[in-house]
């Protein structure tokens, strides 16, 4: 029996010793899933800590938009009210033109946008003979865009009325290479056309750009020529400007011409051509005025308006070569005594070719010497584009074309001063012909 109770005592050193070792293997266990869960609890805190990150970014940035669509809405009513004190202006301004009761030749306006010293210029040279004849002539500033010195400038002259043209559409090219800025001019040109001809009524407009001085006899060339415009339906706009204008090419003050290319830098139209022009203005400046459908521009030989913008949208182009050197007229001619029916469309064609018939022919090459030596008028004929550019350079006048056009044709021929008062035709392979003349 004692020996029994002796084998039982043995057996509980293993059973304690298992138990002992259980008891680790559970110990090591929960001190491993305490682990585990010491950790699932600090991951849990960072997805928590990022969470509310988040939500504090998304938060800032609902607070962004907010300010955002307040800072719109600030800045349209900011617009609204700038509209609303141009419109003002502009009430005020047309008042003063109304209460004089005369009924305008033409509406006067000058397109600006961000050159306040250009203007200015402008603008001195435009009342120095403007004031007189003011009631017939109302004086409009149109400017592109929000520029504070432009807008400040025109809004110190009570002899003008402020128009301001706002436009936020973003602006898309149709073709590489192409500026921004010509589509914003061409967007300026028929939201202030569209104002003086259908907003104001006026007749007639004469349009002006922020970089030109203008010549003593400029308002009264108009005037006649605004008879013109009423009588003759084939004329589409009046010009003050002749593209070979230079001082070298040109001599006679009294000169007018036809032309098939639209000359611009100081035009007028009516009422009845924009109705046919503003519906399908071009998208982008310049705009030539194509589709003129037969019609023509009628330009003087001596210029009217002096070009002096060097710095601007077209960078300079052509300035130092053909715009610096232009001649303005400083004659004060009396228009109103000048019988100018000879450019009327059934007469005109038939002056211009006697013109052109009594030159004498002169060949291509060597131009400019064979001219030299011959008194009186020349003509010289070119065969095409390519060869009317090599005549043109030997000579030095314009050699651009645009539609097809020489700059100044008419039916195809340019003409211009050589050594004065000698003129010089460059005649179109096809002019001779459209001006009626034979065996030439």
């Amino acid at each position: 029996m004692a020996k029994l109770s002796c084998d039982f005592r043995f057996l509980l050193i293993p059973a304690a010793l298992v138990f002992i070792y259980i008891q680790m293997r559970l110990f090591a266990t929960q001190s491993e899933y305490a682990d585990r869960i010491a950790e699932a609890l600090d991951a849990e805190h960072h997805c928590t800590s990022q969470i509310r990150l988040l939500i504090d970014q998304i938060s800032m940035q609902q607070e962004q938009i907010v300010a955002l669509e307040e800072g719109k809405k600030r800045k349209e009513q900011e617009c609204a009210q700038l509209k609303a004190l141009v419109q003002d202006l502009e009430k005020k301004g047309l008042q003063r033109i109304i209460d004089k009761a005369q009924v305008p030749v033409a509406a006067v306006v000058i397109m600006a946008c961000n050159r306040a010293d250009y203007l200015e210029r402008t603008i001195a040279s435009i009342l120095k003979y403007q004031s007189s004849v003011a009631s017939k002539y109302p004086l409009f500033v149109s400017q592109d865009g929000s520029d504070p010195n432009v807008r400040s400038k025109a809004l110190s002259y009570n002899q003008l009325t402020y128009m301001q043209h706002l436009d936020f559409d973003p602006v898309h090219t149709e073709r590489p290479g192409e500026l921004i800025a010509y589509y914003k001019i061409a967007r300026h040109y028929k939201w202030a056309l569209d104002e003086l001809f259908y907003k104001h009524n006026f007749d007639r407009v004469i349009i002006l750009e922020d970089d030109m001085e203008i010549a003593p006899d400029f308002f009264d060339y108009f005037e006649a020529a605004a008879a013109l415009l009423e009588k003759d339906k084939s004329i589409m706009a009046v010009s003050s400007w002749n593209d070979n204008g230079q001082k070298q090419f040109v001599h006679d003050p009294y000169a007018l011409y036809r032309s098939d290319f639209f000359p611009g830098l100081g035009w007028m139209l009516t009422i009845s051509t924009w109705n046919e022009l503003s519906p399908k203005w071009p998208k982008a400046y310049p705009f030539w005025l194509k589709n003129h459908k037969g019609r023509q521009f009628l330009h003087p030989e001596v210029c009217r308006t002096y070009n002096f913008g060097e710095h601007g949208s077209s960078m300079g182009q052509f300035f130092q070569q053909y715009l610096e050197p232009i001649k303005m007229n400083d004659v004060k001619v009396d228009w109103k005594s000048q019988d100018l029916s000879y450019l009327m469309e059934d007469k005109y064609i038939k002056y211009f070719a006697d013109m052109v018939k009594k030159a004498k022919p002169v060949p291509g090459t060597d131009a400019v010497l064979m001219a030299s030596n011959i008194k009186g008028d020349v003509r010289i004929h070119y065969k095409d584009q390519s060869d009317f550019e090599r005549i043109a350079h030997q000579f030095g006048v314009f050699k651009e074309w645009k539609d097809g056009v020489p700059r100044t044709a008419y039916k195809g021929v340019v003409v211009f001063r050589y050594q004065p008062p000698r003129r010089v035709f460059l005649v179109g392979p096809d002019s001779l012909r459209q001006l009626g003349i034979e065996n030439a």
